[in-house]
């Protein structure tokens, strides 16, 4: 199985674009180990709702990607952490986990197999930071939900100091897939080291808003134009941000570029989690990133000094500056604010804050 998932080429899909098979290959082996999945419903950024509607609308797959990958490493637990906020999908995990109790697909002995899995689900209360796999661990076992610092990493020391598999469910559901059509079938879809299918949440400026589920690869061009339905008004396109609210903006100019990992890093931004927020040219773009800003300050764990403090002091100067009251001095100081947190935070959240100020400097200054 872990082999499988290995050639299918298949990467999270919750942003950090880990390899899933090289994942499961780092979790102890052998019996007498306790261990467990952990399986991340966030969805906290700005842009992003593709996970919200697996869960509203086809939890089971979820369900059964879960119990292949704890059958695969070992597990006999699995924790489900959502977002406190998504009522909806709580309710939907609660029946779906009673079904597959009720069906033999979860409990002891599933299906005379000899396997072991129980599997619950736990409500966060909405922290942003949560949605990073060492804080959401911190969140399970009741604690604040601050990141921990990597390494040891889950696989090795996770909830409750165990091995710990965490993944996001877009990525779980399509390991039945997966197993069903073949790993090659997966890979024969998207790019050369993007692969398979992939959920993108499109919002903004445009005329049918949603989730378009396409192969990895597909233009931006084509997400929105084709898919989406072109701009809202028939306004021109002003700016994209491609991988959700903490991934650097491209302009109109760029979206031909494709929707991979690779192809976007070498555009100078990120696909992320794969959501679209396409912005016309009506749009203020000092506006954006102060609203922006004033989301990840406010969703800021304070552990770190850089991001607690930096991020404040980054919103302040761009509300001076949408205010009317900025110099051209508070560009250069925001500038300069980005680079001093960048980098230098305790985990990835201070280069996610900086990234809607700095790409809005960097092509509307």
């Amino acid at each position: 199985l872990i082999d499988m998932v290995k050639r299918s080429g298949l990467r999270g899909r919750g942003g950090a674009g880990f390899p899933a098979g090289v994942k499961w290959g780092y979790m102890p082996k052998g019996p007498g180990i306790q261990k467990f999945v952990a399986v991340n419903t966030d969805e906290g950024e700005p842009g992003t709702f593709k996970d919200r509607e697996i869960v509203e609308r086809d939890p089971h797959q979820v369900i059964e990607g879960v119990i292949i990958a704890a059958y695969a490493v070992g597990a006999s637990r699995a924790y489900v952490y959502i977002r406190g906020e998504f009522f909806l999908g709580v309710k939907r995990w609660i029946k779906a986990i009673a079904d597959a109790y009720e069906y033999g697909f979860l409990g002891r002995n599933i299906l005379g197999s000899g396997f072991d899995l129980d599997m619950s689900v736990h409500r966060g209360a909405g922290a942003y930071i949560c949605g990073e796999e060492t804080a959401m661990l911190e969140s399970l076992e009741g604690k604040r939900g601050n990141p921990r610092l990597k390494p040891p990493y889950p696989a090795q020391v996770g909830l409750f100091s165990l091995p710990t598999l965490v993944h996001n469910i877009e990525t779980l559901a399509c390991i039945p897939h997966i197993l069903q059509r073949g790993p090659e079938w997966f890979a024969g879809i998207g790019t050369a080291e993007s692969k398979g299918p992939k959920i993108f949440s499109v919002s903004g400026h445009v005329n049918r808003p949603g989730n378009y589920e396409l192969p990895l690869g597909v233009t931006l061009r084509e997400i929105i134009y084709e898919h989406a339905g072109g701009i809202r008004g028939g306004r021109e396109l002003k700016a994209v941000i491609p991988g959700g609210a903490s991934t650097p903006m491209l302009t109109a100019s760029q979206i031909d570029v494709p929707m991979a990992y690779e192809t976007l890093k070498a555009a100078g931004s990120e696909l992320g989690t794969g959501a679209i927020l396409v912005l016309d040219e009506t749009t203020c773009m000092v506006e954006t990133a102060r609203r922006l800003t004033k989301f990840f300050a406010h969703e800021s764990c304070g552990r770190c000094t850089p991001c607690r403090i930096g991020s404040q002091r980054l919103y302040e100067t761009l509300n001076r500056i949408e205010s009317g009251q900025g110099t051209m001095d508070d560009i250069d100081r925001a500038v300069e604010l980005a680079r001093g947190i960048d980098g230098i935070t305790f985990c990835p959240m201070g280069a996610m804050l900086v990234n809607p100020a700095r790409s809005a400097i960097q092509y509307f200054r």
